[in-house]
């Protein structure tokens, strides 16, 4: 079964747009581990929510696919991960969500043809 990991990104008022920035660099940098399905990460935001009141204040998510609960173990303990979050998101961070869930096999289509839609929408 896929697992899918959501997590949503609260910064410290202090926090300047460089340091978000640079730590929205360096999280796309994960989706080059083997325990992400199909380098399939995806980091998004500032929210388009509207009102932007039903937001919380979150500003960036991250949404992953890995192949099982053991591979999404492999992402959180890797040094990678660990690096990423300690440098660039704890010194300023306010909250954070995150969100794991599988995907009910019947469902797995669905996620498999992200891919093809994002190729299409780059033609």
């Amino acid at each position: 079964m896929t697992i899918i990991h959501i997590v949503l990104f609260k910064f410290l008022p202090s926090t300047t747009v460089t340091q978000k920035s640079s730590f929205l660099t360096a999280l796309r940098t994960l989706k080059s581990l083997p325990c992400v399905l199909d380098n399939r990460l995806i980091v998004g935001g500032p929210p388009v929510t509207n009102p932007i009141a039903k937001s919380k204040g979150f500003e960036y998510a991250l949404v992953s696919f890995h192949r099982d609960r053991e591979a999404l173990e492999e992402y959180q303990a890797s040094k990678e991960h660990e690096e990423v979050v300690s440098t660039y998101f704890y010194p300023y961070k306010e909250d954070v969500v995150r969100f794991d869930f599988e995907v009910d096999e019947e469902d797995e289509v669905m996620i498999g043809i992200l891919p093809m839609l994002a190729g299409k929408m780059l033609r």
